[in-house]
């Protein structure tokens, strides 16, 4: 790899951080309406690995922004990689049943060794794609926080290896053991979507605190996130939790082709693509080098972000990833 010019890598971030990658398992059926390999994902994280970066992750959506399904997905990769981490950000749990949530975390964490982790959130129920999402998979959109919780009461003791009871709204349970048991002690790490400026923040905040190892925001501003964090861990002590033992992830958005119009504009065309909308407008970004990537990046670091991981706004991933390589990660320690 061309090692980076001297400039390229100055920044005010501490070095050391984790970064992730998100692999673009929904960009995939973006650029290929009916791919024929699966090739392009798995090189992908196969690249992020042997440049020393921390973590892979992967979307979720079932019918309104098809794409690769998360936990098949990060079993390949499991298979042809050694050491990077492996996340799904964020994983709709709400859409599947616990028991068998948990058969395949354990499959999953077993066949990685250990590298399994999953961000999960309640979802959104919108626009007419997300409830016809909900209703395709036999779920109440409108019992989804809740649906989510009882989930992760269950998920969190099963992985722990426990035989299960339990009686709530969605899931009753009568003495369920389910292997294999991840090979991780106490189970497969879980974060739980946390956002300052969501209607349902203190619900996401109690819920975190309760149930998580971290937290995963994405659209949250520095300031925000630092604020989440904050108030995440405060709940947790007053449970009685180390506060400290809390990972918190920052999942960005960006484009880093330096001629900023053009950055703007495969951006667009690409998120449009991705969601029908330009659902967050200027909490995107930053779309325009590497060097403004950088500076953002610093900023979530010093908010408090153990780890940031990248998704690009792009249908040149490989592309955007050489430049994030060569002029991003060998700032915070990577590379």
């Amino acid at each position: 790899m061309t090692q980076p010019q001297s400039d390229s890598v100055q920044t005010n971030g501490p070095t050391g951080t984790k970064l992730g990658l998100l692999l673009p398992t929904r960009g995939l059926l973006l650029a290929e309406e009916r791919p024929q390999s699966a090739d392009r994902i798995l090189d992908l994280a196969c690249r992020a690995e042997d440049a020393g970066l921390d973590s892979v992750w992967v979307g979720d959506s079932l019918t309104a922004k098809p794409r690769l399904e998360p936990l098949t997905t990060l079993a390949a990769v499991a298979a042809r990689t050694s050491r990077v981490r492996l996340g799904t950000a964020v994983l709709l749990m709400a859409l599947r049943h616990p028991v068998l949530l948990s058969q395949s975390l354990g499959t999953v964490d077993l066949i990685s060794k250990g590298r399994l982790m999953i961000a999960a959130g309640v979802g959104g129920a919108f626009n007419d794609e997300q409830q016809a999402e909900w209703k395709a998979a036999g779920v109440s959109a409108r019992r989804r926080a809740s649906r989510t919780e009882e989930m992760a009461h269950i998920v969190k003791g099963l992985g722990r290896g426990e035989t299960v009871t339990f009686a709530g709204r969605h899931f009753d349970l009568d003495s369920v053991t389910v292997k294999p048991w991840p090979v991780q002690d106490g189970g497969v790490p879980l974060y739980l979507a946390c956002h300052w400026r969501s209607g349902a923040r203190d619900a996401q905040i109690r819920r975190a605190a309760r149930f998580a190892d971290g937290i995963i925001s994405i659209s949250d501003t520095p300031e925000e996130h630092a604020r989440v964090i904050e108030a995440v861990r405060a709940e947790a002590a007053q449970l009685g939790r180390d506060p400290a033992s809390l990972e918190s992830v920052m999942y960005l958005t960006v484009n880093m082709d330096s001629d900023v119009a053009r950055a703007e504009e495969e951006a667009e065309r690409y998120l449009l693509g991705y969601y029908g909308a330009n659902i967050w407008g200027s909490r995107w970004g930053p779309f325009g080098g590497p060097e403004r990537v950088r500076e953002r990046i610093a900023e979530y670091v010093e908010a408090g972000a153990d780890t940031v991981v990248v998704r690009f706004a792009s249908f040149e991933p490989e592309r955007q990833l050489s430049a994030f390589l060569e002029r991003v990660a060998p700032a915070f320690g990577t590379v």
